[in-house]
Parts: C-alpha cells; sequence; structure tokens
C-alpha cells in the first residue's frame, strides 16, 4: 500500500457511518452481511447505506458480491491488512522490536469463527 491508498482508506473509515459499517462487517468475517440486514441494523435508508459502501469499496475495505437479488458486502481483510501494515511499517524507527510488532493476523478460519 501507498501513501495515497492509505489516505484514501483513512478518509473512507473517517466518517460515522462507513466506520460502523466496517465494523460490523469485520464482525461478520469472510460471509459478510446482505445490504438490508447492514440498513436496518444502522438504522439508515438503503440509499445512504450505498453511498457509504462505496467509498469503502473504492478505497478497498470491502469487497460486495451479488447473491441471487441481495448484495453481501464483506470486509476486505487484504486491504484492512495492508493498510495497518502500512501504519506500522515504521513503528519503532524500523528496528526490530518485539514491543512494536505487529501482532499475528488471524487466519481466515478464526475469522469465520468470530
Amino acid at each position: 500500500m501507498d501513501g495515497r491508498q492509505a489516505i484514501e482508506a483513512l478518509g473512507a473509515l473517517a466518517h460515522e457511518t462507513r466506520l460502523a459499517v466496517f465494523r460490523m462487517l469485520v464482525a461478520a468475517g469472510p460471509a459478510g452481511l446482505a445490504a438490508g440486514g447492514i440498513a436496518e441494523r444502522l438504522g439508515i435508508a438503503p440509499s445512504s447505506l450505498t453511498f457509504h459502501v462505496q467509498h469503502l469499496h473504492r478505497a478497498g475495505l470491502l469487497t460486495q458480491r451479488r447473491l441471487g437479488r441481495q448484495l453481501i458486502y464483506a470486509a476486505d481483510f487484504g486491504g484492512m491488512d495492508a493498510l495497518l501494515g502500512f501504519l506500522t511499517e515504521n513503528c519503532c524507527g524500523g528496528t526490530a522490536n518485539d514491543a512494536c510488532a505487529p501482532s499475528e493476523p488471524c487466519s481466515p478460519s478464526q475469522r469465520a469463527a468470530s
């Protein structure tokens, strides 16, 4: 991830609704959630949800797929990991220090279980 991509991702997350959507999708794991369910849980209009998820999608933080007539959104864990890696790549001055080493990313099976 480069600086421009990080700025776009951070900008997408810098809104209360988009942050709530992203956190909800991270908690849902790789299976994701239907757009209608997300809008209902957050109490927002479907058109408003579409506006917000498009920002997150363009920033590389979520995926979308069609399942019949429904749109299913899921967190893009690769995009999230890339953003976290970008933010921590110079941690502790770039020295190999266990105190600032990133924690083990959870495996896809752990994400599905949460």
